[in-house]
């Protein structure tokens, strides 16, 4: 009696198995996947010696700080819409409060290539007319559309008789494409045009090509540390300006000399700070810097004296720079979480 007890206790946890192994299984709830936020803003700020822009400083050699505000769109994970503002510190010839920058685009990615399509506009508010090439060699003493200058623009002038515009404020359109090859290695090129470069009347075409190796992670061990290395090489066409800026030879307006510039540097990156070391320098002869920049600080007659330039000025803010600049760079959804 005890055997047959005991075979059938075994029987019934064996069919009870069997039965249990039949019977469905509740499926375990999967945890709800996050939402998908699509906006975002990027923002920062920077310190250098020098702001250096296309080759020619924007600061006459020295530092400038500057700061960007930037909202994006993320439509999905390949295309982003954004606008932003920016503001740097300078010095100009017309005594421009600072430069704003307001500009919007897109940003679509196709495998691995990432584009930046976009317009650009440059404002230099707080602006003062500069009309000393017209007291010494252009005698129309009119704007570009023929009218008298005014007395304003007549009653300024820099010893050396450099022009400038009391608004050099202008829009660009711009493209700009990047192609990363790897983990490590990064090309691109960048495309602007402007129909009034500088509001000069001359239109200004600006193309480069551009490479980046980063370096790997571990490089610097645990600390966090990344480095890379970057460099551009571009060049800058122009279009003829308006009589503003005319001379005695060219009274109707001047061809200010295409020029090409290049810049190579290495970076440290740490958290959201950035350590970049850069050399810039242009072919623009200082004689020719300084008809394209007027600036207050050319020295005269020791550049040859040409029909774009009857003073024989020079200047040295499209010369060899070294650039030293410390930034940060934050997103609201990666840093402010």
């Amino acid at each position: 009696m005890k055997k047959v007890t005991l075979l059938a206790t075994a029987l019934a946890m064996v069919t009870g198995s069997a039965f249990a192994a039949d019977m469905p299984v509740k499926a375990l709830k999967a945890p709800p996947a996050p939402a998908f936020d699509p906006w975002d803003i990027a923002f920062g700020g920077a310190l250098m010696n020098d702001y250096i822009f296309r080759g020619v400083t924007q600061s006459n050699h020295k530092p400038s700080v500057a700061a960007y505000f930037e909202p994006r769109y993320n439509v999905n994970k390949d295309l982003q819409l954004y606008i932003g503002a920016s503001g740097e510190s300078i010095s100009f010839t017309n005594r421009a409060a600072a430069e704003i920058d307001i500009y919007g685009g897109i940003r679509p990615t196709f495998g691995a290539f990432a584009f930046d399509i976009g317009v650009w506009g440059y404002l230099y508010p707080g602006g003062t007319c500069y009309y000393g090439a017209a007291n010494a060699f252009n005698g129309g003493l009119t704007d570009s559309a023929g009218r008298p200058l005014s007395a304003e623009c007549l009653a300024n002038a820099v010893p050396n008789a450099n022009t400038l515009k009391k608004d050099v404020s202008f829009v660009e359109v711009y493209g700009k494409v990047n192609y990363t090859i790897n983990d490590s290695f990064t090309v691109g090129a960048t495309e602007f045009y402007s129909p009034n470069f500088l509001n000069s009347g001359a239109w200004g075409n600006y193309a480069s090509i551009t490479g980046k190796y980063t370096a790997p992670s571990t490089i610097f061990g645990s600390s966090g540390v990344g480095m890379y290395v970057s460099g551009e090489f571009g060049r800058q066409w122009f279009g003829t300006t308006d009589s503003f800026y005319g001379t005695a030879v060219f009274p109707n307006g001047i061809h200010y000399a295409d020029y090409n510039t290049w810049n190579v540097g290495i970076g440290f990156t740490y958290k959201v700070f950035t350590l970049d070391l850069r050399y810039s320098d242009t072919d623009l002869s200082k004689g020719n810097c300084s008809v394209f920049t007027g600036a207050f600080n050319a020295s005269v007659g020791t550049s040859p004296i040409t029909g774009t330039n009857p003073g024989g000025n020079s200047s040295n803010w499209c010369g060899a720079a070294g650039i030293a600049k410390l930034s940060f760079d934050l997103t609201a959804m990666t840093n402010l979480k």
